[in-house]
């Protein structure tokens, strides 16, 4: 209102002189009305400047929100990519893309996606493996030291796969140490059943803070827990090997018999031939369901040597050998001291087949994943 009183004033000036026809008058009053009217510009283009601030603020401010939810909202993206992707890379028992075997007995694992292909493994039932990719009908997997492929068909995947999995796994401990002694108590001044070498699997039956009982082969025993890694576990598949006859004159030296290698090689290959079958405690069927001595029993019984149904008795059969005199076909006694609770046939290069346990039936393991008692040839 100030500004507009002025600006009259002025305008009243000029005219009066105007009218007295001075020309410096004219020309003050037009620098008063000029002066005053950039002041008044200026004074209203501060208003709208002061206006224009606000505004600008304002939007910096809706800007620096806007940032701000976006940032947010960017995080919580990422947030649940990485949720995702943890969910997608899960494990079930170490498997990240499972398949379970869901056959009778056992599935062979071979070298090429091909029923004419060399048989590599067995996959047994209900046994795990990785599915690393699919080709025609067939699953290329890794399940323990074992690679190859198997039918499709007669693999589980997917939610089946992992709800199956659930009821499945087991608590197994294994040796994290060059050897370790499995115990008849969970102490240190019981007697020592045997020593079992690096990585091999123990069923676990019961947990403890310093022991850890476990199932060796049929049997029940106790392992030092800083000795061991325990984890859940699925069935793995096992290695199919081929027998060797041992390049070794030692037992001719001694003037033990050299045996009948083509009978013993036979009977190596007719035992690998029941790898994945299942372990039933006193049981009689190699393809149903047998015990350690049952194997042995029924096998040699196809050679003409007719042992009882013991793996003690058996012990008591055929020529003793040495560990260093093993020719395939010769078996393996196993146990605590002088007792003998355990047998296996004696593959070559070191390896043994035989009826281990419920939880892996049929396999092939190191000849000397335990501590031998004594050795037999029976053929």
């Amino acid at each position: 209102m100030k500004f507009r009183f002025i600006k009259l004033g002025a305008v009243f000036m000029a005219a009066i002189m105007t009218v007295m026809g001075s020309r410096t008058a004219t020309v003050r009053a037009s620098s008063v009305h000029a002066g005053i009217s950039a002041v008044l510009a200026e004074c209203l283009n501060g208003g709208s400047t002061v206006k224009a601030q606000k505004t600008a603020k304002k939007t910096t401010a809706s800007k620096a929100a806007k940032s701000e939810e976006k940032s947010k909202e960017s995080a919580k993206n990422k947030h649940s990519l990485k949720q995702k992707k943890k969910e997608t890379e899960k494990t079930i028992c170490g498997y990240k893309n499972l398949g379970i075997a869901d056959v009778d007995n056992y599935l062979n694992i071979r070298a090429e996606a091909s029923e004419s292909a060399k048989i590599v493994g067995k996959l047994s039932s209900n046994a795990g493996c990785e599915i690393v990719d699919t080709k025609d009908g067939w699953y290329e997997i890794q399940s323990g030291k074992v690679s190859g492929y198997v039918k499709s068909d007669y693999i589980i995947t997917g939610e089946t796969a992992e709800k199956k999995a659930e009821k499945l796994k087991k608590t197994v401990a294994t040796v994290n140490t060059v050897t370790v002694y499995i115990r008849e108590k969970p102490n240190t001044d019981c007697t020592i059943l045997t020593i079992v070498t690096a990585d091999e699997e123990l069923e676990v039956i019961k947990e403890g803070k310093d022991w850890i009982e476990v199932k060796l082969d049929d049997e029940n025993g106790y392992v030092n827990a800083k000795y061991v890694d325990l984890s859940e576990e699925l069935k793995k598949a096992m290695a199919y090997t081929e027998p060797e006859a041992e390049e070794s004159n030692s037992s001719q030296e001694s003037g033990q018999p050299a045996g009948n290698t083509s009978s013993g090689y036979s009977l190596v290959q007719n035992a690998l031939n029941y790898v994945g079958c299942p372990y039933v405690w006193g049981g009689t069927s190699l393809s149903n369901g047998v015990d350690c001595s049952g194997f042995t029993m029924q096998l040699l019984a196809q050679y003409g040597v007719y042992l009882p149904h013991s793996a003690a008795a058996q012990a008591g059969y055929g020529t003793s050998i040495s560990t260093s005199q093993l020719q395939p076909g010769d078996l393996i006694f196993y146990g605590s001291g002088s007792y003998i609770s355990h047998v296996a046939i004696y593959i070559g290069s070191g390896q043994i087949v035989h009826a281990s346990n419920e939880r892996d039936g049929i396999k092939v393991s190191n000849a000397f994943y335990r501590t031998p008692i004594c050795c037999r040839r029976m053929l």
